[in-house]
């Protein structure tokens, strides 16, 4: 089984330092939507692994959580594409959970899931915190120079086995080729 496990918000989706607080306010990075139908049709099960502490800090319900999802699953239906599942922590970072990223705890549930092992399963991050989860379960961290991906790369620390891309059309393209 090809498994791929993208991050949100900087990799899907346009990234706010203010939170996606509603569906309006959700919106797709240019190509993602495509990115993910074409993994799709060659056969690669797509997960999204977000931190979503928006919930926690009271800036939005679990119901608009459901509805910002459901146009994202909407949106990359429609484009051919499918996501197969969300995965989200919906702590804040002081509640020291085992979920948020960089902790691994939405990582055991995909693997537990799945029913795979996770090392070499690309992970698309835009944040430290998403390569270092990724590298923590010997995953493969690929960072895309979207949402925060430029800070991330500029301030340097990355897990040595980190790929960059320009964002998750060209990670999506190199996939690909890898495979072919």
């Amino acid at each position: 089984m090809k498994l791929i496990i993208l991050d949100r918000d900087g990799v899907i989706n346009v990234y706010s330092d203010q939170f996606i607080k509603s569906p309006d306010e959700w919106k797709p990075i240019p190509g993602s939507l495509e990115a993910i139908a074409r993994l799709t049709r060659e056969g690669w099960r797509v997960v999204v692994a977000t931190n979503q502490s928006g919930l926690a800090r009271g800036l939005f319900e679990m119901a608009t959580l459901n509805a910002i999802h459901a146009k994202m699953h909407k949106a990359v239906m429609q484009a051919g594409g499918r996501i197969e599942a969300v995965f989200f922590c919906p702590h804040s970072a002081d509640m020291e959970c085992d979920c948020r990223k960089p902790r691994v705890g939405l990582f055991i549930e995909i693997a537990a899931r799945y029913g795979k092992d996770l090392r070499g399963v690309p992970v698309v991050g835009d944040s430290l915190r998403d390569l270092q989860v990724a590298d923590s379960v010997d995953a493969w961290p690929l960072l895309v120079k979207t949402g925060k991906g430029k800070k991330t790369l500029a301030a340097g620390g990355l897990p040595k086995n980190t790929t960059v891309f320009t964002d998750l059309t060209e990670a999506v393209d190199q996939l690909l080729a890898l495979e072919s």
